[in-house]
Parts: structure tokens; C-alpha cells; sequence
């Protein structure tokens, strides 16, 4: 199936790894052009690198108010257009309600919250007809995860926003759409199986509850975005689509 990728430019948040790699990754499979951002500037211009001429780099904090703009002009100066934004970064700090401080509360606010609102305001002032604003959330916007309260919280907020934005952007042609991940074999869901102390059991004990009896690969996630933010999904907008190996059990 052709996805109707080829030359269109993205924007991918916490593009060095993860789950924004692995999306990333998928677009420029597919004839995508995409500019990667995250903090650190020889991640990300090694990730930029290990996917060839159609990706480039951007050393960018989501939590900079400047970074919106600033992708979407690199964007323009490298490839002549914007065709969407995926949003991504990293989980924010794990810990209860009476565990976690308002300083973290506050710098996850600044990044995964403030940070996706300005950069899918920002394109969508840019993006025309045909134009896709994607964002990575979590299964949390359904059903909050143990141990993992500021995400509890900020994740629902941002599924909320990306509904009305589906509303507002619709007349002009431009989607959005949510990915849910849950239990994909990243370095994050390993770190947070490993809080438990015994990570091999954390993780046996999650695969039995999932349907398909294991965890996502970085790679089966990175094809379902690349799915939702191509002309192929010109009909899905205001979706949420878990990512998850059925744990959902919702409709």
C-alpha cells in the first residue's frame, strides 16, 4: 500500500530516540522528508545521520518557547514545506502524588504540555489542506498508570486540547490525531519496569494481561504513526488510537 509519503516534510519531537525515532524512522521509509528535534545536539544529529539526507537535525528544547517556530522554519530552509508535526517527548518524572515535587510538576508542564500546545499551534498557523498535527500520548489518557502520576495527569489534558483542535483545524482540512502507547519495548518502559526491582518479573507480569502476550516494538509503533499522519488516513481526525496489543479493553 502506498501511504502517499514521499516528499512530504514532518516534524518529529524527541526524534533522537524512542518512539520519535521509530516514527521517524517509518516516515523516511515510506519517501518522507523529516526534522528531527531533541535536547541534545549529538543525538540528534546522529540520529539525523543514521537516517540519511532526508532527515536533519535540530538541537531544541520542547520547554523553549522559540523551539515551535524554529522547527518549522528549519523545516522550510531545508525542504521548501511543512506537511505535519508529530509530537513526542519523554515520559515525564515517575512518582506518586505525595512523591512528586512541584518543580517536577512544573518542568513537565513547560515541556509535555506547554511545549506540544505551542509547537501544534504553531504549525497549524503554517499547515494548509492536507496538513496533519499527530500527537504521542499514553494509555494513561484512558486509565491512569500506577506510579506514574504527573503523566496522569498532563496526558488527558493534551487528548482533551488535540479534540478541540480536530474541531477548530477540520473546515481547513488539517487533522489531528493522538497515538496511545502502553507497553512498547523502549528504554523508558524498561526503566520504569526496573523500579520495581525485579524487571523480568514487572514485565512477564504486564505481557500476561496484554491479548497478544508481549510488548510493542519500537518499530510496529513507528508504522502506526506513519500511518495516521499520511494522506492514506485523510478521513481519521480527532482519533485517539491505543497502541497497545489490545490491553485496552474499552471501546
Amino acid at each position: 500500500m502506498d501511504l502517499g509519503l514521499k516528499d512530504r516534510v514532518y516534524v518529529v519531537t524527541g526524534g533522537s530516540r524512542g518512539l520519535g525515532f521509530a516514527s521517524a524512522r517509518a516516515l523516511v521509509a515510506d519517501g518522507a522528508k523529516v526534522v528531527l528535534v531533541a535536547r541534545d545536539e549529538k543525538n540528534v544529529a546522529d540520529a539525523a545521520a543514521e537516517l540519511g539526507p532526508d532527515a536533519v537535525g535540530l538541537a531544541a528544547d520542547n520547554a523553549d518557547p522559540a523551539t515551535a517556530e524554529r522547527a518549522v522554519a528549519a523545516a522550510r530552509a531545508h525542504f521548501g514545506r511543512l506537511d505535519g508535526v508529530l509530537i513526542s517527548v519523554g515520559g515525564p518524572a515517575p512518582g506518586t502524588a505525595a512523591d512528586n515535587t512541584d518543580e517536577q510538576w512544573r518542568s513537565a508542564f513547560d515541556s509535555v504540555f506547554m511545549g506540544a500546545v505551542r509547537l501544534a499551534r504553531t504549525a497549524a498557523a503554517e499547515l494548509g489542506e492536507g496538513g496533519v498535527i499527530g500527537f504521542v500520548l499514553s494509555a494513561s489518557v484512558h486509565e491512569p498508570i500506577p506510579g506514574l502520576t504527573i503523566s496522569n495527569g498532563l496526558r488527558p489534558g493534551l487528548a482533551g486540547f488535540a479534540k478541540s483542535l480536530a474541531t477548530e483545524l477540520g473546515p481547513r482540512g488539517i487533522r489531528v490525531v493522538g497515538l496511545l502507547p502502553a507497553r512498547i519495548d523502549t528504554d523508558r518502559v524498561r526503566e520504569l519496569d526496573a523500579l520495581s526491582g525485579d524487571a523480568s518479573a514487572t514485565r512477564t507480569g504486564h505481557e500476561s494481561r496484554i491479548p497478544l502476550r508481549r510488548y510493542g516494538t519500537p518499530e510496529e509503533f513507528g508504522n502506526a504513526a506513519a500511518f495516521l499522519l499520511s494522506p492514506a488516513a485523510s478521513y481519521l481526525t480527532g482519533i485517539m488510537l491505543p497502541v497497545d496489543g489490545g490491553a485496552r479493553h474499552g471501546f
